[in-house]
């Protein structure tokens, strides 16, 4: 099942994605409202079998995405998760994953524009894979830690280069208002069993830029989950961005940013395509 985020006639909502459209599952699973409180709710299920039963409400050119998971509690990214990438940057494998975290307004949804900010011309794209906690949990062993997965998308992590470099500390950089873009929807867990077994490939304005395989991770799934539980409880909603490849657009040369009028997309297999233009931060 695709589960997603969208606005629709003014309203905000979640559903399921069936044949051409949207059921809108936000006006049928009172008192849940948003896809964070449906998956706090245990109630993935009970939607499915609805969703099976149930005429789409929207088509798709009739809403807007929003971010899979617009209220997140935790927006956790990995860095220097593949090789390629850590060689790309000079750095060296580190023993522990590279962690840092993203705010929730620093997302929007498929389709919707990405902000180059206006102080900075060094906006650089990151594919990469999300996951969406579905079980709370702390100290999760990895031999379990993919049952506490709700289940996959796309994200591309917008990067501001300049302002990543200003410390040691890379929040500066990632977490520009509108900046990244998460979507266009939640493939559930179940149609997902193997997450290592994806392909994830980034395109800017139709020209591939990374290209890899999502069993190239450093650290996999199954250990993020297990070394992230250690430090604090992962609960339903929590978004793990689990790291872009090589290919990035800081260490060509020359550098290629991206711009506004740009097209970025990010396609996994199993999952499908975000896509957003990219637009200048108004003066």
């Amino acid at each position: 099942m695709k589960l997603l985020s969208f606005i629709a006639n003014g309203r905000a909502s979640f559903g399921a994605v069936k044949d051409n459209g949207v059921v809108d599952l936000g006006t049928r699973m009172a008192p849940c409202t948003t896809l964070r409180q449906l998956l706090e709710a245990g109630r993935v299920a009970e939607a499915a079998k609805l969703v099976a039963s149930t005429a789409p409400d929207h088509l798709f050119d009739k809403i807007s995405f929003a971010p899979v998971i617009p209220d997140p509690g935790k927006i956790i990214c990995v860095g220097l998760n593949y090789r390629d990438h850590v060689a790309e940057t000079g750095r060296t494998v580190t023993e522990k994953p590279a962690l840092f975290v993203r705010f929730p307004c620093s997302q929007v949804g498929h389709l919707q524009p990405i902000v180059k900010p206006k102080v900075s011309d060094d906006f650089d794209y990151e594919g990469e894979l999300a996951l969406v906690i579905g079980k709370e949990g702390r100290h999760i062993p990895a031999s379990r830690a993919l049952d506490h997965i709700a289940g996959y998308s796309c994200y591309n992590e917008g990067s501001i280069r300049d302002w990543q470099r200003h410390t040691s500390q890379f929040l500066s950089g990632k977490t520009f208002a509108e900046s990244g873009s998460f979507g266009p929807w939640l493939v559930t867990a179940d149609e997902i069993p193997d997450p290592s077994r994806l392909t994830l490939q980034t395109r800017l304005n139709g020209t591939v830029v990374q290209d890899t395989t999502t069993d190239l991770l450093i650290t996999a799934i199954p250990e993020l989950i297990a070394y992230i539980s250690t430090i604090c409880p992962l609960v339903p909603g929590d978004v793990i961005v689990t790291g872009t490849p090589g290919g990035v657009g800081a260490k060509r040369t020359p550098p290629l940013w991206m711009r506004p009028g740009d097209t970025v997309e990010v396609e996994i297999s199993d999952i499908g395509v975000l896509r957003n233009k990219v637009i200048a931060e108004p003066a």
